[in-house]
């Protein structure tokens, strides 16, 4: 059998010019279009020829970083080689090369104009049509964060590791008392002394990550990277970034885009539409996000003429059928609110008791011990002898309310829809582009990351929904 090999003499005939590397239907060219379509001031880019060294063009480093992103390759030294090798990043490039500290330094320069990429890019998809912004879903996601939860540290282990630190420089003091026999004394006491003075850098880093505790009032602290959080996944315990994400229910586009230091989504809901309305400059008319964002405190703060669609914990426990509801829970209890009353199934009342000093308030109301005891249902129902209690929270009207819009039709039409919309961007980021960890350290500039993952996100999807000729149409003004 005859192999087939390869001739590195062989003569080829390559394209002339770096622009015939890419054909017309190329989605590169809907890269390039895309960067050249941004308002760089708007930004927080300033371009001034005249002012410095000669640098690269900002917007060649744009598109260096988006379109790179787009395609799973973010280390800087990855994409220094990809300007090399690959023939759509030279295109893209027009041959430039720039090296892997100055990628990075432009990264780490522009973060803040970076944040504001999806901003532009969503102001482009309500241009063009494909964001409407009237219905909008929310959902948060775990992302790894570029350090080790082993560099938690809690007050406790704070403490324990000093108190061990002290007794090991004890130790090396005690050794350094024990020298004046050895001959080897003066290289010894050099060697001690380097390790003392180690342990009390190592004492001083301690304090500092100490003081931050007490100051933040956190239960615990990253020492690689303080702005994350300790979170549990299936795959045990991470250090790790909460990523909130409001996509538009027309195609799914990401309007807004953040990683907060929280381990679950609770009193989120109100701060990520706040941010996606001035986005969009309109407020939605419909949001809609899981059972982790019911918080009533958090809900009740956003505008009244929105709708919002969020399960209660007692709604999503009892479709999972976690905790399904039983025949003399509290639910099957009626309030009477004229009267103030609860009636039991059996059709007695419950009077207010007593009020608790709990936040939100609580008032609990009982039934007489005499209806009870008598009742044939004694022993499932209650098996206290002052008779059946139910509490009732002091936002229980308001958490009814919001029950209420979820158990609607219209509302269990908006809610069936959340899952397909709101989870596509992570799947996307995390398993197409590789980015399930985070490569910078710090909130600003994860928050960098985030916001030029998303933009990935929406430019493979307006891609997808338009095409590359007519996109790149639109993008150049046509």
């Amino acid at each position: 059998m005859a192999y087939k090999c390869g001739n590195r003499a062989q003569t080829t005939f390559l394209p002339s010019t770096i622009e015939d590397y890419v054909t017309q239907q190329d989605p590169v060219r809907v890269y390039d279009a895309f960067v050249d379509s941004l308002d760089l001031r708007a930004l927080g880019i300033s371009l001034d020829p005249k002012a410095g060294a000669d640098e690269y063009y900002p917007r060649t480093m744009l598109k260096l970083l988006i379109y790179g992103y787009s395609y799973g390759i973010r280390s800087s030294r990855k994409l220094e080689r990809a300007c090399h090798h690959n023939l759509s990043f030279q295109w893209l490039m027009g041959g430039e090369t720039p090296d892997y500290r100055t990628i990075a330094r432009f990264r780490s320069k522009h973060k803040e104009a970076i944040r504001k990429l999806l901003k532009q890019c969503v102001r482009l998809c309500i241009k063009l049509d494909i964001i409407e912004g009237n219905t909008l879903f929310t959902d948060g996601s775990k992302f790894r964060a570029n350090a080790s939860i082993n560099n938690h540290w809690t007050k406790e282990r704070c403490e324990r590791h000093l108190k061990k630190i002290d007794e090991q420089i004890d130790q090396l003091l005690e050794d350094a008392e024990q020298l004046d026999t050895r001959e080897d004394k003066e290289e010894s006491m050099v060697k001690i002394n380097k390790e003392i003075e180690n342990k009390e850098k190592l004492i001083k880093k301690i304090r500092e990550t100490l003081d931050s505790l007490e100051e933040t009032k956190q239960k615990s602290i990253n020492s690689t990277d303080p702005d994350c959080v300790k979170a549990s996944g299936r795959q045990g315990n991470h250090a790790s970034y909460n990523v909130q994400s409001t996509v538009d229910k027309k195609y799914g586009l990401v309007v807004q885009a953040e990683a907060v230091s929280q381990s679950n989504d609770s009193n989120q809901l109100h701060q990520q539409i706040t941010e996606a309305t001035k986005v969009l400059e309109k407020k939605p008319e419909n949001i809609c996000a899981d059972a982790g964002y019911a918080g009533t405190e958090d809900l009740k703060k956003i505008n009244n003429d929105i709708k919002v669609v969020v399960p209660s914990t007692r709604q999503a426990q009892k479709e999972n059928n976690k905790h399904p509801i039983k025949e003399f829970d509290k639910e099957k209890f009626i309030y009477d609110k004229e009267k103030d009353e609860y009636v039991c199934p059996e059709g007695k009342r419950l009077k207010y008791k007593t009020i608790t000093c709990r936040k939100p308030l609580e008032k609990e109301y009982i039934a007489r011990k005499e209806d009870c005891q008598q009742c044939h249902h004694y022993g499932v129902c209650t098996t206290s002898k002052s008779g059946r209690k139910i509490v009732r929270l002091g936002d229980q009207e308001i958490k009814e309310k919001f029950e209420a819009i979820y158990a609607s039709p219209e509302g269990q039409d908006i809610y069936k829809v959340r899952k397909e919309k709101v989870e596509l961007p992570f799947g996307h980021i995390k398993r197409n582009l590789g980015a399930g960890q985070f490569m910078l350290r710090g909130k600003s500039k994860v928050n960098a990351e985030v916001s030029i993952l998303s933009t990935c996100f929406n430019i493979a999807r307006m891609i997808s929904i338009l095409g590359v000729p007519r996109l790149i149409l639109e993008l150049n003004g046509g």
